[in-house]
């Protein structure tokens, strides 16, 4: 579990550096006299990464599904290696001007490709190798590797801001935890270079040609669809308390170093809590789970946002953010092995990356940017609560739509 997740945990880890210094990335290659606009360059390049993930989903879940789970594993953790590197050592647009935006662009798209299939790729890749009554627990770990990632980009940053002051951070110390992730490449690489193929994989009578994967896949296109809608909770519930709270700390005027600080207890927060809502959705179920946390997260999202945002402090921030953290990861602990459940065999890893990424791509990914635009319109900080509560609403009538789906399978 530990060395299929560990490519997962970079990919994401990448993704998180990127969220917590956005405003020091959005100076350094697209500078403005607004702040607001320069800001909001970064976070559109941050979620222009997952435009490409559906195109990475089809092309390389395809790829798994025809190669071997193996296989597609090593070739999305090389693209997202390039990825990294790019970003991690692109030159500022002082030094090459628009070349600067551009290269940064063109590494936010490869990682967005190779994220795409990388995610699916881990979660089938659990999901076949679990005993028939833990899959829940297993496949949680593949959530569980990103909180690993949150926590040590937030450690880092932590670490940062008590070494560094605040302006050296901004010009230079950003580009650290980037070079971090270059130096572990290869250790994942070692990792991953020895797993062994999955026995359900391995027992298929021939590998099918792409062209099946993909007629197979415009068959199951109700699942993918259903799959949007569960996915679209988990995503923009993510990077709301992750990725997004750094920038919305800033917003309110709270310290830097302690909305660090509140990223990296969620993150520890929900690695302790997915494994445990994945075990006992094997005990339960995962509809129910799936049904009263999106329910809950509907209900209390903009009433807590805005008994932040009335009197913005440091512990209001940690109960709202844990708060959400608890409702995320009970939902995802179950979301995630319900969606490889629902997608065939045949198809498994093409279906659940392509679902995954649409909802990535249209709602999760622009997270950042749509709250802080939600903000700026209303002049209301508390307005993120308002794209919560549509996601959570989206997870709620997937779960219900998935009902009549496993009917037809018998499932």
């Amino acid at each position: 579990m530990v060395r299929v997740s560990s490519g997962n945990m970079l990919e994401m880890y990448d993704f998180m550096v990127y969220g917590y210094y956005a405003s020091a990335i959005g100076r350094a290659f697209f500078p403005s006299k607004d702040p607001f606009a320069s800001l909001m360059l970064s976070l559109t390049t941050f979620g222009a990464g997952f435009l490409m993930r559906p195109l990475g989903a089809v092309a390389l879940g395809a790829y798994t599904d025809r190669a071997g789970r193996r296989k597609g594993l090593l070739l999305t953790l090389a693209l997202m290696s390039l990825g990294v590197a790019t970003l991690a050592f692109a030159p500022p647009f002082r030094l090459v001007g628009l070349i600067a935006p551009i290269i940064v662009v063109f590494g936010r798209l490869i990682q967005g490709f190779s994220a795409g299939a990388e995610l699916g790729g881990v979660s089938v890749y659990l999901s076949e190798i679990a005993p028939p009554h833990e899959k829940g627990l297993y496949v949680s770990f593949q959530s569980a590797s990103q909180q690993v990632a949150v926590m040590a980009a937030a450690a880092i940053g932590v670490a940062l801001s008590a070494l560094l002051k605040p302006e050296a951070v901004e010009a230079w110390g950003w580009r650290v935890p980037l070079l971090v992730g270059c130096v572990i490449v290869p250790v994942i690489f070692m990792l991953r270079r020895d797993l062994v193929e999955t026995e359900a994989f391995a027992a298929r009578a021939a590998a099918p040609p792409v062209s099946e994967v993909l007629g197979g896949l415009v068959r199951r296109l109700p699942e993918v669809l259903v799959g949007v809608g569960l996915v679209t909770m988990t995503t923009v519930s993510f990077y709301l308390i992750t990725a997004y709270t750094p920038t919305f700390g800033k917003i309110l005027n709270l310290k830097a170093v302690d909305n660090l600080l509140t990223t990296l207890m969620v993150g520890a927060s929900n690695l302790i809590l997915l494994p445990l809502s994945g075990a006992v959705s094997d005990r339960i179920g995962r509809r129910p789970i799936l049904l009263v946390s999106s329910a809950a997260m509907f209900i209390t999202a903009l009433p807590l946002l805005a008994w932040l945002a009335a009197a913005p402090s440091f512990p209001r921030l940690v109960m709202v953010e844990l708060w959400f953290s608890l409702l995320y990861a009970s939902y995802n602990g179950a979301m995630v092995v319900f969606l490889t459940e629902i997608i065939p065999l045949e198809v498994r890893a093409t279906g659940f990356s392509l679902a995954y990424s649409l909802a990535a791509a249209l709602f999760g990914g622009f997270t950042p940017a749509i709250c802080t635009l939600l903000i700026h319109a209303t002049r209301n900080a508390a307005a993120p609560g308002l794209w919560l509560c549509a996601a959570a609403a989206c997870g709620f009538c997937a779960t219900l739509a998935s009902a009549p789906l496993l009917r037809s399978r018998g499932s």
